[in-house]
């Protein structure tokens, strides 16, 4: 789901700033995009309910990146028990001209898949980020 309509509570709304903020501390070129899915009846029918999905898009195709822009989905859970939510995994993928270019999943392995993966630099500054934004979202209360 679109970050901007995840942010529901001012606690909500500040956590995703941090991590906006994170992702350009590692990366200042990118510009963030609040609202990566458009607004239409297929494309919502595909959206998860249960994730914060934010774009990143570079002034071009980066070599570094192997990609122009990078879509990162936030897994959330929601704790029944105690009323609360919080990120259980990230899924990155990097996308150019052609389409997906390559993906990385914390809820699997860690490991860079596609045609063409970001180099050993950037590899890690990514792990770096997603391990900084699942803390950042350890626990969401419902409010």
């Amino acid at each position: 789901m679109n970050a901007v309509e995840q942010a529901r509570s001012l606690e909500f709304t500040t956590k995703i700033a941090a991590i906006v903020n994170l992702f350009k501390s590692e990366f200042p070129d990118a510009k963030a995009d609040l609202k990566p899915w458009q607004n239409d009846p297929d494309t919502q029918e595909l959206v998860d309910p249960d994730s914060i999905d934010i774009g990143f898009h570079l002034p071009g195709w980066s070599r570094k990146f192997q990609c122009r822009s990078i879509l990162v989905q936030i897994r959330l859970y929601e704790d029944p028990i105690m009323g609360c939510r919080r990120a259980i995994g990230i899924e990155a993928a990097g996308f150019d001209h052609r389409g997906k270019a390559w993906r990385c999943s914390t809820i699997q392995n860690w490991q860079f898949v596609g045609e063409g993966e970001p180099v050993p630099e950037v590899q890690a500054k990514l792990k770096y980020f997603c391990r900084e934004a699942i803390n950042i979202l350890s626990q969401i209360g419902n409010s």
